[in-house]
């Protein structure tokens, strides 16, 4: 049996990152997968780069990892595309989209939002169709590859498991920006990892860490992040700056 970590949604979040890999090192767990957004909402994504690479054997594009490398009007965008380094760019514009493997015998796709797009947002509380949408193939999965039993995906920052029709989807919830606890949160899957289709057991594990929440307040201030307010407001109470009141 091998375990292997899921983690997503960094978000330029160091404490909650650093708190999130002692975690998974507790656990002597060797293989990490990251469903993207690495980059952005937090002040140090340059360092959160550097932490994934060096860290995860697979890594998928996030929209945040999109589109913080194309040119902005906005302000706030700017702030975060100064942080990092050319090479860096490079690196996120090469991510690739989706990843596909076996694991006891169940077909496994990984992505950051939805098989359309980076940008296609699906939350647990949609509609069946749209859930189940979450395992068909696309110009960018593969069209025609096999459907996958098992889809995980991030983008929501709401950790989360379905089982839809015999299929299963789940959402790692977010590692530096999570809206549903205020705690980081990732997902350990459990089997024989590799391209085999023999069947055999396996499980799916959701771990919350605790974090310095306060400390990556801190950090957001002294780097002088704009948009700082909306920022503690998300850290602190895990409620989406979107919503109103």
């Amino acid at each position: 049996m091998e375990r292997i970590a899921i983690i997503s949604d960094i978000h330029g979040n160091i404490p909650a990152l650093d708190a999130v890999l002692k975690d998974i090192h507790s656990r002597q767990i060797q293989r990490i997968f990251c469903l993207g957004d690495l980059v952005g909402k937090g002040p140090d994504s340059s360092a959160a780069i550097d932490r994934i690479r060096e860290v995860c054997e697979v890594v998928v594009k996030g929209n945040w990892d999109d589109f913080i490398t194309k040119e902005t009007e906005f302000e706030t965008l700017k702030w975060h595309q100064n942080q990092l380094r050319n090479e860096q760019c490079i690196y996120l514009e090469t991510l690739p989209f989706s990843f596909d493997f076996y694991m006891s015998g169940r077909s496994i796709r990984l992505f950051h939002a939805s098989p359309f797009s980076l940008y296609t947002r699906i939350q647990p509380w949609d509609s069946v169709e749209k859930r189940l949408s979450m395992f068909e193939n696309s110009v960018h999965t593969g069209v025609k590859n096999k459907q996958p039993d098992i889809v995980g995906y991030g983008d929501v920052h709401n950790a989360f498991i379905q089982h839809i029709q015999g299929k299963t989807l789940f959402n790692t919830g977010s590692v530096g920006n999570p809206l549903d606890v205020t705690q980081a949160s990732y997902v350990i899957l459990e089997g024989q990892y590799g391209f085999s289709e023999k069947s055999s057991s396996f499980s799916i594990q959701f771990v919350r860490v605790p974090y310095d929440i306060e400390f990556a307040i801190q950090l957001a201030r002294l780097a002088k992040m704009p948009d700082l307010e909306p920022y503690i407001i998300e850290l602190t109470t895990a409620r989406y700056r979107g919503i109103k009141k």
